[in-house]
């Protein structure tokens, strides 16, 4: 026991020590930037579809729209971090989170679809861009055997944000102490906070400190990665059916309110951010292959469900239990990737597969919206289980050790080599 007491003070020493090295310092960075970024997103998310209906005024099919339009930049995403190649990820990240803020900041001062659509815009650039910066940087803080735990653990902390935010939203809606405008300021608040966070992030990669920062590829589309671009577009198909109408059909066809959406979203998130971490590290002890295929099996599942249900209730888990899974399709595909590809294709090649997504993302909502309108709301979520189901198939293919590229390869074996020459020195 006189040990015990005698070592604890060398912890709180030991963390100040860690926080003081790059990886460290990184880690806390990118920590409150994905908080700052969760919380923003989570209360925005949480208002918009009320806020569409109530102030604005718009319907099904416009909700098919606005998505449309929100999805624009998600498709030209490739070619805005081509555009800004030269930038590092963390003054990308830095750019593309000011965005976001003065998007989400401005949404309260429109009084119409058209007025709305710049800020969505606006704000659009901004998310998409940290989509895919966030898990760029992410990787660079650990080494590839533990991607799936610290995407995990990132996770957790985007879903503590959400959390935080949603209990927000619920009290201050039912103490009638926000209105739509001032939350909206206060995600854009928030948003600027992560800019800030992240602007100082370190040059890393596999969590050592890069003395030269690696140069990014301006675009980069090789058929080798042709089965991550395939998941990344049944993703995105599949993806924007449902967050395009999900809480939509919960407001319109079952009357859910703002504090009833905010509970629902509590228990969703709260799950998910005591469960991703665990989740990050199954994926790496078992493998992305393993988790895609549950994870659709659960997408299958949730999907007709929703279709299918008449009852509030039953329709409101099939909506968390979908929730709660959704992050998890992305993450066993960016491991895939990672552990095929060589680090200099692997910010441009997420660039690829958020495009990818978005190429889906513009065309799905905007029939699927014509198709709620005129035969009902269960006809998309039957089209995207099938989404589902083909995913299923294409995840049983990732075979990471025969499918890694050449590139890979060398990289490996360069790393290998100044391993060896360091163990000499």
């Amino acid at each position: 026991m006189s040990n015990l007491l005698k070592a604890s003070p060398a912890a709180p020493e030991a963390t100040e020590r860690w926080i003081a090295t790059p990886v460290g310092r990184g880690t806390v960075l990118l920590a409150i930037a994905t908080f700052g970024v969760g919380f923003s997103m989570a209360a925005q998310q949480n208002i918009v579809s009320n806020y569409f209906e109530d102030d604005l005024g718009l319907r099904g099919p416009q909700f098919g729209y606005i998505t449309a339009i929100r999805e624009v930049p998600g498709f030209l995403l490739i070619f805005l971090t081509a555009l800004f190649y030269r930038l590092s990820l963390p003054r990308l990240t830095f750019g593309a989170l000011v965005l976001l803020s003065i998007g989400y900041a401005l949404f309260g001062w429109s009084n119409s679809f058209w007025s709305v659509a710049p800020w969505v815009v606006l704000s659009s650039i901004g998310y998409h861009t940290w989509l895919q910066t966030q898990s760029a940087l992410g990787l660079t803080l650990a080494r590839e055997e533990h991607s799936g735990r610290i995407l995990g653990r990132m996770a957790a902390i985007n879903q503590g944000g959400a959390l935080v935010a949603m209990a927000v939203v619920l009290v201050a809606f039912q103490q009638d102490w926000l209105s739509f405008d001032s939350t909206f300021v206060l995600c854009g608040a928030m948003a600027l906070v992560a800019a800030i966070a992240i602007f100082g992030f370190p040059a890393l990669r596999d969590g050592a400190l890069q003395e030269k920062v690696q140069q990014r590829e301006r675009i980069v589309f090789r058929r080798d990665y042709r089965l991550y671009y395939l998941l990344s577009l049944l993703d995105g198909a599949r993806q924007q059916i449902f967050f395009s109408f999900g809480l939509w059909v919960l407001i319109d066809q079952y009357g859910l309110s703002v504090p009833q959406i905010s509970a629902v979203l509590l228990v969703t998130t709260a799950a998910a951010m005591i469960l991703t971490p665990r989740i990050g590290r199954a994926l790496d002890a078992h493998g992305e292959r393993t988790l895609l295929f549950y994870v659709n099996i659960a997408f299958i599942l949730a999907l007709l469900g929703y279709a299918l249900v008449t009852n509030s209730i039953l329709a409101t888990i099939c909506y968390v239990a979908y929730t709660f899974i959704a992050p998890l399709a992305p993450m066993g595909a960016t491991v895939y990737l990672r552990k095929i590809a060589p680090s200099a294709d692997l910010a441009p090649s997420l660039a690829m597969g958020l495009t990818m997504q978005h190429a889906a993302a513009i065309v799905v909502p905007v029939v699927t919206g014509f198709i709620l309108n005129y035969v009902g709301y269960q006809i998309p979520f039957l089209v995207a289980s099938g989404f589902a189901v083909i995913t299923l198939f294409v995840s049983r293919s990732l075979d990471p050790v025969g499918q890694k590229t050449a590139a890979k390869r060398a990289e490996e074996a360069d790393s290998r080599k100044l391993k060896a020459t360091e163990s000499v020195i």
